[in-house]
């Protein structure tokens, strides 16, 4: 049984959640101890319950200590079913948290599966609905990976009301991330999405981001949508492509910041990466690294910065693959390669 520290490096539920799926995909079991021991409110929060929970159900696997506030949890993985799941994450927990680990456990499905869950779409410290799909699912279906998602209702903190869903169906091979040249980007896409708020509010963030990217000679198209939600909120994401590669960056509104700050900021941190000569951005590097470490051939890409959270990622899969991850500065930026 794997023994792993759940207090390592960035120390959050990052480590529970993908130990716990990347068990599934390698049947073995695991223990998780000091789970979240660094953080003010150590231990298993509700999300993470529901998570993991899910994975359970979605793999018939056998779990001792998975209760809200346990710092040790040992997980014994099954098989992952086919079919369609329902599951509640409660209030505004992250739904695409929740997707990221369920996708992970399920890369090895032999049957399709369809799994819809309700909570935040759109919540602090967690993947907006925008960047999961435009950006992340984005990536992962170049390596391979079948599968699509569908917005069915936003969902905002504190009351959540959120739903998703998402179909994986069994991939062939996990193709690598072969990003080793310099990428051309000068579209941007995005989407403003907000909920009770009055129209200007949208439309200055939307104008800020667009000032901000043409003043370095970028095009960008930019929609927005407003829809009723239980709870209010706003939240930009941004995107670019070129013929292999995507960039992107997403941020919510927050009470007492100006649209126009959010939408500027959100611009400037994308024009960050794209100037960095990154082929895939700091956000999206952090969440493909179990990807790249399943690919079948090595995988090779540059990014801007390697987070505290893509360290932890690095190290986690090395407990569960034979792996290793070079890291050599090219400029103002590192080229990663497997």
């Amino acid at each position: 049984m794997l023994r792993i520290d759940g207090s390592y490096g960035e120390g959050g539920g990052q480590i529970l959640r993908t130990a716990i799926a990347l068990s599934v995909i390698t049947n073995k079991s695991v223990e998780i101890f000091n789970i979240r021991s660094n953080r003010p409110d150590p231990g298993i929060k509700p999300q993470h319950y529901v998570a993991i929970k899910s994975i359970e159900d979605l793999c018939g696997g056998e779990s001792t200590g998975l209760e809200i506030g346990s710092s040790d949890l040992v997980f014994k993985p099954g098989e992952v079913k086919g079919g369609n799941y329902k599951f509640d994450v409660g209030t505004a927990g992250s739904i695409t948290l929740v997707f990221q680990a369920l996708l992970l456990s399920a890369l090895k499905t032999h049957h399709p599966l369809t799994v819809t869950v309700k909570g935040g779409t759109d919540v602090r410290w967690a993947p907006s609905w925008g960047y999961f799909n435009q950006v992340f699912l984005c990536l992962l279906k170049k390596m391979g990976v079948s599968v699509d998602a569908q917005l069915i209702k936003r969902g905002y903190y504190p009351k959540g009301g959120g739903e998703d869903s998402l179909t994986i169906k069994p991939s062939e091979i996990i193709h690598p991330l072969c990003l080793d040249e310099k990428q051309n980007f000068t579209k941007i896409n995005g989407v403003i999405h907000s909920a009770n708020l009055p129209e200007d509010v949208s439309t200055r963030m939307k104008h800020a981001a667009i000032k901000t990217l043409m003043k370095k000679s970028l095009e960008a198209d930019i929609t927005v949508e407003d829809k009723p939600s239980i709870s209010t909120g706003i939240g930009i994401t941004l995107w670019t492509k070129s013929d292999s590669a995507i960039l992107g960056s997403t941020m919510l509104g927050e009470r007492g910041v100006p649209a126009e700050k959010i939408g500027g900021d959100a611009a400037s941190n994308l024009i960050k990466d794209i100037e960095s000569d990154a082929n895939i951005d700091v956000y999206a590097f952090d969440q493909i690294v179990p990807y790249i470490a399943i690919a079948h051939k090595s995988s090779s890409c540059v990014v801007r910065e390697i987070s505290n959270h893509a360290k932890t990622n690095m190290w986690l899969v090395k407990q569960f693959f034979d792996v290793d991850f070079k890291l050599e500065k090219f400029g103002n930026a590192t080229i990663v390669t497997t």
